[in-house]
């Protein structure tokens, strides 16, 4: 067997297994950096307050949007029915 050969189903045996290894991966679930590192799984707990997080943000925009755009009257009218429910 020559060298090139050699060389060649070296390279061919290293892209299989590199393909092999990605499938492996993503049916795992697993992420891997740059490197080629695994990356640890991420804390779903986590994503969930992120997520909460996220819609309160969204929902306090909506807000200001609205007082915003509308007409400073009916504003002032809305923040006065609040200050006389306290």
């Amino acid at each position: 067997m020559s060298f090139w050969t050699m060389l060649f189903l070296l390279a061919l045996a290293g892209i299989a297994y590199s393909i092999w290894t990605r499938r492996h991966d993503s049916a795992q679930g697993i992420v891997r950096d740059s490197r080629g590192d695994p990356l640890p799984p991420a804390n779903t707990e986590r994503e969930a307050e992120l997520q909460n997080e996220v819609e309160q943000l969204r929902e306090r925009v909506k807000v200001l949007e609205r007082i915003a755009t509308d007409p400073s009257r009916r504003t002032a009218e809305e923040i006065e029915k609040l200050r006389d429910k306290d």
